[in-house]
């Protein structure tokens, strides 16, 4: 048991890191956060649509994994809860 607490907080980790790299490279949609702190320096980089729509999935997907970890890691602790 102790093993699978171990993993599971090392994917939080790594996908808490991997999603906020994820979420700075999102370009931003106008106005808020991103052009404030140079989101406009995106829009002149013309990245391809298509490559901004992998990113987004990427960081959908990085999400879903660290809340299923979050919701595993509990549910760990819940029922075998650790001396």
């Amino acid at each position: 048991m102790e093993i699978l607490l171990i993993a599971l907080q090392a994917v939080i980790v790594v996908t808490s890191i991997l999603c906020i790299m994820f979420v700075l490279l999102n370009k931003g949609k106008g106005g808020g956060l991103s052009d404030m702190f140079g989101g406009g320096m995106t829009q002149s980089l013309n990245t391809s649509g298509a490559a901004q729509k992998n990113v987004v999935r990427i960081t959908t997907v990085l999400a879903i994994i660290w809340v299923l970890a979050i919701v595993g890691y509990a549910l760990v602790l819940r029922f075998n809860p650790v001396a």
